[in-house]
């Protein structure tokens, strides 16, 4: 099975592969256990082996595990594999202490990644997040400096505003933002996204099921230890609330004999060649359900009603993506 199709990471960028496999979830973030090391591995490996090239991790996943883990595992086939890497954000004890985004900090940051990483240079650098507390010209212009010392191929941002992205592209060509986008989270589509599509920057989405509310296995209520009930939407009403929307996307995907997961992922994908998933995964097993996503093509009937049932707003409570 191949994924050959492809997606160009800005104006002038590269070509990469249209679906992307996210690396966060084979390491600890917030101080749980690591997934088994060989197996995600093998996941990354296999996903080479299908073609997609695109990796995405962050400096700061497991405290530079994640990178390491990468390493190992692009190991001999370099160029088969495009490195994506966020940096800035610091953790201690599995605790998020904020962001570090002087340019001192970043020259410091780059040199640690590129030695775990066992490579010469990182296809895609971005702050995982603009504060304020740095002025945008002095992240990009440090970035746009590493590429002129060849450490940094292109760049790219996240989790940013439109008006942040348009002043990052005044100081430097952006090749791709990286974003929370789904069907329970298009917050995005009323500015940011006509502006990266007005840019000619390409969009990485993330939480294609919106932290597993669109996978069609949630039941209310949640465990008391279960994460997600730190977030209104997946609390009392507003969870049995969006589970009756959530069952409207299990029809349409059991009608289509996928499941809700490939059907979020493939509305994703649907909505313009500049978009790609970005999707966690740990094991090998998930690959082929993921890869067969890519292909799935919606009727105009199936995409109304799964646009009209998740409209703006249409979610109740929100989560971390609206931070």
């Amino acid at each position: 099975m191949k994924n050959s199709t492809k997606i160009q990471l800005g104006q002038h960028g590269p070509f990469v592969s249209k679906l992307g496999l996210g690396c966060m979830r084979m390491s600890s973030i917030w101080g749980g256990s690591t997934p088994d090391e060989t197996e995600s591995m093998a996941t990354i490996q296999e996903a080479l082996d299908n073609g997609i090239n695109f990796l995405n991790t962050g400096d700061f996943y497991g405290a530079g595990h994640n990178e390491m883990l990468i390493g190992k595992a692009i190991k001999g086939r370099r160029d088969d594999a495009f490195i994506s890497v966020k940096f800035g954000a610091i953790f201690h004890n599995g605790q998020w202490l904020g962001m570090d985004l002087r340019p001192i900090a970043i020259k410091n940051f780059i040199n640690y990644s590129l030695t775990r990483l066992g490579i010469d240079t990182i296809d895609l650098y971005q702050p995982s997040r603009m504060d304020d507390s740095v002025p945008v010209e002095d992240i990009i212009g440090t970035v746009a400096d590493l590429i002129k010392e060849g450490k940094v191929r292109t760049i790219g941002v996240s989790e940013i505003t439109a008006d942040q992205l348009r002043k990052a592209n005044d100081i430097h060509p952006i090749s791709a933002l990286e974003i929370g986008y789904s069907l329970a989270d298009r917050q995005i589509e009323s500015e940011l996204l006509p502006t990266a599509r007005e840019l000619g920057i390409a969009v990485v989405a993330f939480a294609n099921t919106a932290e597993g509310l669109l996978t069609g296995d949630l039941k209310a209520p949640l465990a008391d230890n279960d994460y997600r009930t730190h977030f209104s939407r997946f609390q009392g009403e507003n969870l049995l609330y969006n589970l009756k929307k959530v069952d409207v996307l299990k029809q349409v995907a059991s009608n289509k004999g996928y499941t809700p997961t490939q059907v979020a992922i493939a509305w994703v994908k649907e909505q313009g060649d500049h978009i790609m998933p970005l999707v966690s995964m740990s094991r090998r097993s998930r690959l082929p359900e993921n890869i067969a996503a890519m292909d799935i093509v919606f009727t105009p009937e199936e995409l109304n009603i799964l646009n009209t049932t998740f409209a703006i707003g249409a979610i109740g409570g929100g989560t971390y993506l609206q931070r």
